[in-house]
């Protein structure tokens, strides 16, 4: 009888044990899994600039690689001595800050005569009858008459053919109606824009009036962009679409269909939107009508 008895303990233990086991077992959490790690594209991502200068490749434009360092297009131009429309080559050297020239004992050379050269000069000028300053004082030193008026004459050219890029957008709309998904965040690696999810295919709109400064897929991260130039502080991109439906130096309207809207370079069929002022990202949900 005892063996009987020990041998029952025993399996009552067993199954104690057992039970006590699967138990410590279902209250194991599963492990996590980050569903969302791949959902958004952060800045980095995008294939964002950040280093002082930057060769240009094929199928980039100057407004495509201000678009990427987060800079003004006029900005990056002064720098580097470019004059409007922009042109640029691939393999052209482009500084994106501001850049110190090496002095050479050359130049320190050059310099040292200058001012020697300065100082007579401005002896011999002391000499000078008083016709010539008289005349001097009706026309500015170093200066033509006819300089001036062909200066005055190019800078009315410059006037009236930037005037469409002067003037003030007197309203924004909607890119396409939809969801918004995600929104603009100020933060480093934040969404510098918002997104909207729709169908393949939806038309997508220019928001406002302007002209096709990039039409392309050579930014990692936006699919196939277009970036339209409003005017001298405004910017609007168009992110992720399946087919581009306009050309560069195209001027277009507010309204008109530039797009439809795809998943390139995204996990899922969207529009990428974002609104740049002066090379800063700004919230485009402060421009956009309230509703849609």
């Amino acid at each position: 009888m005892s063996f009987f008895r020990r041998a029952n303990a025993l399996f009552f233990i067993f199954i104690v044990n057992i039970s006590l086991s699967s138990c410590s077992s279902r209250d194991t959490p599963a492990p996590v899994t980050n569903i969302h790690s791949t959902s958004v594209l952060t800045e980095h991502n995008r294939n964002s600039i950040q280093s002082s200068q930057y060769f240009v490749k094929k199928g980039e434009t100057l407004y495509s690689i201000a678009w990427r360092s987060n800079s003004d297009v006029r900005k990056i131009a002064q720098l580097n001595n470019i004059s409007a429309p922009y042109n640029i080559y691939p393999g052209q050297k482009l500084f994106l800050t501001e850049h110190k020239v090496k002095r050479t004992a050359k130049a320190s050379k050059n310099k040292a005569q200058h001012k020697k050269q300065t100082k007579s000069s401005t002896v011999s000028r002391k000499n000078r009858t008083k016709n010539s300053l008289a005349s001097t004082k009706k026309q500015a030193y170093g200066e033509n008459v006819n300089s001036k008026k062909s200066r005055q004459n190019s800078v009315l050219t410059a006037d009236k053919s930037t005037s469409n890029f002067s003037q003030k957008i007197s309203r924004w709309q909607w890119p396409v109606k939809g969801k918004v998904v995600e929104y603009f965040s100020n933060s480093t690696q934040g969404n510098k824009g918002i997104d909207i999810v729709g169908r393949r295919g939806t038309k997508i709109r220019s928001s406002a009036q302007g002209k096709v400064v990039y039409a392309g897929d050579a930014l990692r991260g936006y699919g196939k962009l277009i970036i339209i130039k409003h005017n001298d502080d405004y910017l609007s991109a168009y992110a992720h679409n399946d087919r581009i439906l306009v050309k560069e130096k195209q001027q277009i309207n507010r309204g008109d269909v530039i797009s439809t809207m795809g998943d390139t370079d995204a996990n899922k069929v969207m529009l990428h939107f974002e609104i740049r002022f002066r090379g800063k990202s700004v919230n485009p949900l402060n421009y956009l009508p309230k509703n849609q």
